[in-house]
């Protein structure tokens, strides 16, 4: 992992620019470059849990507080998402790279296998919080709308828990963090 402070802007560099096509593997590698903050979304209860990390998790709307997720419908958490009505944002910390690859499905575990060896409670909506997160949003889900591979989840914002430290980022394949 590696860490940076960012104390002033560097001077900008001259680098090539390739014109690529608008396909899927080109998507992909335009939005590994824009960095995003890591979260594992939570859902379900007892063995039916399940979670994902993901970068795609962030802020609809404040007044009224709402959260916005990605997940992609092949995934073994959307069906918990849509069964339970309900989900947790947990902001990750440098800490919590173990688990930030583990919920990557890095390791092969699997659901409730994957919350092993952290500590974990619940909030209001019964969605499970990771008890150190630097911060978690507990959502009831307030829409999904179905597009393509994935579904947009909006939650209403239930219950907000803040911890401790900086966050987690995700850019070009690799995790950072901001000393």
């Amino acid at each position: 992992m590696s860490r940076f402070i960012a104390t002033e802007f560097a001077e900008p560099r001259i680098r090539p620019v390739f014109d690529r096509p608008a396909d899927a593997d080109n998507l992909k590698e335009a939005m590994r470059t824009l960095g995003g903050g890591v979260s594992i979304v939570t859902a379900g209860e007892g063995d039916l849990r399940s979670g994902a990390t993901v970068t795609s998790a962030t802020a609809l709307s404040v007044d009224p507080p709402r959260m916005l997720i990605s997940l992609n419908r092949t995934s073994s958490t959307w069906p918990v998402v849509e069964r339970f009505r309900h989900f947790a944002i947990n902001v990750l910390g440098a800490e919590h790279l173990v688990l930030a690859n583990r919920f990557a499905g890095i390791g092969g575990l699997k659901g409730a296998e994957r919350y092993r060896s952290a500590e974990w409670t619940r909030l209001a909506s019964g969605a499970p919080v990771l008890e150190d997160a630097v911060a978690a949003l507990d959502c009831e889900v307030e829409e999904a709308i179905e597009r393509h591979s994935h579904v947009i989840v909006i939650g209403r914002v239930l219950a907000i828990r803040i911890g401790f430290g900086n966050s987690l980022l995700y850019q070009n394949g690799r995790y950072h963090s901001v000393d």
